[in-house]
């Protein structure tokens, strides 16, 4: 069993643990009313790490602890800013099985060993508004920190920490670190204990995330891609815990996210090569497809459920919310349980690996040398010609189930023309932006349009158990026929949004 938190927090230099007699008076700093000593604990830490301490290098932590209030195994994962998630989960030998899949984007399966020992003294004070509410925790450490390798080696510092209470204002950090800055008291120098364990025991160094491979050119096109590259990895990686805690969205954004790479690693061929990059968005579509089956699910059963909810009392015959909610349910469950599937599978780990050396050994071409202005706008106006065409051959066929299937490949077309646009924003500036807009209206019409004829297969087969269970079909015929009103409707819309897509001053601005 696990609980999570969030943590808002900041770390400074002190100049002792002992004696505090140069931590400064914070009564009286913003909402601050009064500060209390709340006693001094013992604890005892190990930290887990794979050997080449990948969770370091994504700053992220796992730990062991024993003494104070939360004792117990932690793993921290980091947010935004300041802030960070801590999974707590109870003490027992072993790393328990929930922390270890959490961690599995970052470790990518290998294994978890004790890589340094980290001991405080912690003296804690609480930092309390005017009614007695706890704003924040302000905690100095007196740290002693062991490497656990063949021989030890042992470091020791003092340390200062401000975590915020849970429903504080991020501000109060802000002020109060003003005041502590004004007395000399600076932010520390590593972001974590294990960082500095790590760094002043010689136990190691991760890859920082930031790092970039030896072979790329500043300021060329080979840069401007692989950030955008390695941003959709870091990504991918980030999303993965919170797909596994069925967060909401996180799978349609991990989805996106595969969409994303797949995209770029296509549009951009000409600076990648191709030979290393089809086959990982090969895997990437595997994943992406695995994650469908429960995004999918979602989409349909709000748009069936919205489109139930606005249908007048009387024209409800039967047990259709019942049945429409026992379905979602069944399709729910089953679809999760497939992602997660996919995601503790051998062959995802094998698609994370490939992810990391995409990023850390890219397979650069010739032209990934270039000033990125030709190359970014060349691949954008590429993959434009090809929406142009699938949208001029959907819109030559008559209704029916062809034109059906073409419009769903132009939407795809849709979607990697945008995506291209995405990486060359920063450099083509807002002709980029321009296009990505006016074809995300594109694929928002024929996205919608896809939807309408996903849900009248779902329905056609809900009718059609409804009437195997003897009830009654005049409801399931009726949001078939709407559904089949609103697809007629966005094909229609769909030249006009086409044509503010396809004016030749977008492109021309785009200046390939």
């Amino acid at each position: 069993m696990t609980k999570s938190k969030r943590e808002t927090e900041r770390k400074y230099e002190a100049p002792s643990a002992d004696d505090t007699s140069w931590l400064p008076k914070l009564t009286g700093v913003a909402d601050v009313a009064s500060v209390v000593e709340r006693g001094t604990d013992e604890l005892d830490a190990v930290y887990y790490d794979t050997e080449d301490l990948r969770l370091a290098g994504a700053a992220a932590t796992l730990r062991r602890r024993t003494g104070g209030a939360d004792a117990g195994w932690h793993l921290k994962l980091p947010l935004s800013g300041d802030s960070r998630e801590e999974v707590q989960a109870p003490l027992s030998p072993t790393i328990p099985d929930t922390l270890r899949d959490l961690a599995l984007s970052r470790t990518r399966g290998a294994e978890l060993v004790p890589v340094v020992r980290v001991r405080s003294t912690r003296g804690t004070r609480h930092l309390l508004a005017e009614d007695g509410t706890l704003l924040a925790e302000l905690t100095v450490d007196g740290v002693r920190a062991d490497s656990m390798g063949t021989t030890t080696t042992r470091a020791a510092w003092a340390e200062m920490e401000i975590e915020l209470a849970e429903d504080t204002d991020p501000a109060l950090l802000d002020v109060l670190d003003k005041t502590l800055h004004k007395k000399g008291i600076d932010r520390a120098g590593h972001p974590s204990k294990l960082a500095r364990a790590l760094e002043e025991t010689g136990a190691g160094a991760p890859r920082l995330p930031d790092t970039r491979a030896e072979n790329v050119v500043d300021g060329s096109a080979g840069e401007v891609v692989l950030g955008y590259v390695d941003a959709q990895v870091r990504t991918l990686v980030a999303l993965d815990p919170a797909v596994r805690r069925d967060r909401p969205d996180s799978v349609h954004k991990m989805r996106v996210t595969c969409r994303r790479l797949r995209g770029v690693l296509r549009s951009y061929r000409p600076v990648l090569d191709r030979d290393v990059t089809d086959p990982v968005r090969e895997e990437l579509k595997w994943l992406g497809g695995e994650l469908g089956a429960e995004r999918d699910q979602e989409v349909l059963a709000e748009r069936l459920s919205a489109r139930l909810s606005d249908t007048p009392e009387e024209l409800v015959l039967g047990p259709v919310a019942a049945r429409l909610k026992a379905w979602h349910v069944a399709s729910a469950a089953e679809a999760h349980q497939r992602s997660l599937d996919a995601l503790n599978s051998p062959r995802y780990l094998a698609l994370l690996d490939s992810l990391a050396l995409l990023t850390e050994q890219p397979p650069l071409r010739r032209k990934a040398a270039r000033k990125p202005k030709k190359v970014l706008a060349k691949a954008v106006l590429k993959e434009y010609d090809r929406l142009s065409g699938r949208v001029a051959h959907a819109l030559e066929l008559p209704p029916g189930a062809e034109r059906d299937t073409a419009l769903h490949q132009a939407r795809k077309s849709a979607k990697k023309t945008r995506y291209a646009t995405e990486p060359a924003r920063a450099t083509l500036g807002k002709p980029a932006k321009r296009l990505g807009k006016r074809v995300k209206a594109v694929q928002k019409v024929l996205g919608d349009h896809q939807d309408s004829v996903v849900a009248r297969d779902n329905l056609r087969g809900l009718a059609l158990a409804a009437y195997a269970a003897g009830e009654g079909g005049f409801t399931w015929g009726l949001l078939y026929g709407q559904e089949q009103a609103l697809a007629a409707e966005r094909e229609r819309e769909l030249p006009p949004v086409w044509a503010e897509a396809a004016k030749p001053r977008l492109r021309k601005d785009l200046g390939g």
